[in-house]
């Protein structure tokens, strides 16, 4: 059992921080009624807004994605390429609140667009509120990640394809309906499914663009009757069918994906036989600088507020330096908390599967991993608050509360970054390892951790960046006296202090984008593998 014990510790604290919360959530509800919860008619209109915002969303999302990835794809080499791949990765650990704040800068009633609008003599704009900006800020948060989902596809096209297709003279559309379509119908259900649990799940966003309750999602809802209302009863009935329905999607997702391998060619490029035409070269051009400018737009407005917006004034507050040193110290506790749960949960795994031939028992271990995924970090938020109550000031522990659910929403992460690398580290040394007798602490400095450190820094790097800008679980428990920066920055917002909040938003973009910056070199630089 020595190789085990690290996964049997992790899937314990998993299990009685997610069992627990959700044996609290069931023991408060006294008895269910299905039946009066769908008479709800609010209720009834929430949970069809929240599929239904959801669903808009993904479908924005994959087809602005599908033009541009296939313009990055084709178009392989131009000034600038890796500069907007590395733009397109911002959104993914960019703070939601800092998102909005640009969009709102770009789109809001006194932005940029409506600045143009007023210049050339036209009726202002106002669609920024309600389910036209909840699916603008979903589409700017979901678009960069399909098309980072999308790439491998065409990349994995072998080279004999495209010079095959060269030979035959086929045209543009002849290889997206012979070649492409076919590679991408298999992996559209898989990057569709991700983003539409991301959409369904949205917390921040929905809390800060839906202006009302007409455009309220479950969790809104859950946050509304917990926070505002302080109504335990209806935040646990939401919060059980908030856990009802997500794992009915999932199961659904898990249906209609199918697993598709796809791995880059490693032969010499070949040019593909659609290049040349100028009407193909417009199209490319077109989508590659429309989603630049939609995406670096807000980011851009973000910098740009933050200078203009008293900047000397703000950062002299003790209240944003603690705030900052608050939402450090989550974004620490949560990478260190999640890295251990999720290596102790791969080293069992891998014991499991190379080392006594359980391939069943691993797999259904990496499932317990990504729990999380049936219960939303809010809903687990609400459990440990209604298990907590009962024997503590739960305000008072409220930030170890938020560290404890960001490791667990930073957990799947961690598991399918870290995974793949230890899986190849046994491949390719465990027989070396067997045959010269390296084990233990030795094995795992001279052989584990070089191989690994890459993936590992990646994995630390993006749960502290995405967990200092979290707003969820800090809106539940959070006070005046354990602020971090995004509950600031949203009490800010909520308080139309703009100008303020503009400054707070580029100190919170800048600690979270240098927090992955300095992890994920720090931590993952490479070694000698």
């Amino acid at each position: 059992m020595a190789g085990l014990w690290p996964g049997a510790a992790a899937l314990a604290a998993l299990l009685l921080l997610i069992g627990g919360a959700f044996v609290a959530l069931l023991s408060s509800t006294g008895e269910l009624d299905p039946a009066g919860l769908l008479a709800d008619r609010y209720l009834r209109h929430v949970v069809l807004f929240t599929l239904g915002q959801a669903g808009a969303s993904t479908l924005l999302s994959v087809a602005a994605a599908l033009p541009v990835a296939r313009a990055l794809a084709r178009r392989s080499a131009f000034p600038g390429r890796t500069m907007l791949l590395r733009l397109f990765g911002l959104p993914l650990v960019m703070p939601t609140l800092v998102a909005i704040l640009g969009l709102a800068t770009v789109f809001g009633e006194t932005g940029w667009l409506n600045r143009l609008g007023q210049a050339a003599a036209m009726q202002p704009l106002h669609f920024l509120y309600g389910l036209s900006g909840i699916l603008i800020a979903h589409v700017f948060f979901n678009l960069p990640l399909a098309v980072r989902l999308l790439l491998p596809a065409w990349q994995s096209v072998p080279t004999e394809t495209w010079r095959l297709a060269a030979q035959l003279g086929m045209r543009s559309r002849h290889l997206f309906r012979v070649i492409e379509w076919p590679l991408l119908r298999q992996v559209l259900p898989g990057i569709a499914g991700v983003i539409f649990m991301l959409c369904f799940t949205s917390f921040a966003v929905v809390l800060t663009l839906g202006g009302g309750p007409r455009a309220a999602t479950l969790e809104v809802a859950i946050y509304q009757a917990l926070r505002l209302d302080f109504d335990i009863a209806r935040a646990v009935e939401l919060s059980l069918m908030q856990v009802a329905l997500c794992g009915l999607v999932l199961v659904l997702l898990r249906a209609w994906r199918r697993e598709v391998p796809l791995s880059a060619s490693f032969d010499r490029p070949a040019a593909r036989p659609d290049l040349g035409p100028w009407l193909g070269r417009a199209g490319d051009g077109a989508a590659i600088l429309g989603a630049a400018v939609f995406i670096g737009l807000p980011l851009a407005a973000v910098v740009s507020a933050a200078v203009a917006g008293s900047p000397g004034t703000v950062l002299i507050e003790e209240r944003l330096w603690r705030a900052a040193l608050r939402s450090i110290a989550v974004a620490g506790g949560a990478a260190a908390v999640a890295m251990a749960l999720g290596i102790g949960i791969l080293s069992a795994q891998r014991e499991l599967r190379a080392r006594r031939g359980r391939p069943r028992a691993a797999a259904m271990l990496e499932v317990s991993g990504s729990l999380i995924m049936v219960v939303p970090p809010l809903v687990l938020g609400v459990g440990l608050f209604v298990l907590l109550s009962r024997v503590a000031d739960v305000l008072a522990l409220g930030l170890g509360l938020v560290v404890a659910v960001n490791a667990v929403m930073g957990l799947p992460y961690v598991l399918r970054i870290v995974g793949p690398s230890m899986e190849r580290t046994v491949g390719r040394y465990e027989r070396l390892c067997l045959g010269l007798g390296i084990r233990g602490w030795n094995r795992l400095r001279l052989v584990e951790w070089p191989a690994s450190r890459p993936a590992v820094g990646l994995a630390a790097a993006l749960v502290a960046a995405l967990a200092a800008g979290d707003l969820g679980a800090i809106a539940l428990f959070g006070t005046e006296d354990n602020e971090t920066l995004a509950l600031l920055l949203y009490r800010l917002i909520a308080a139309y202090r703009m100008e303020a909040a503009a400054v707070v938003a580029g100190v919170l973009l800048a600690l979270s984008l240098g927090l992955f910056v300095v992890i994920e070199r720090g931590v993952g630089r490479r070694g000698q593998a």
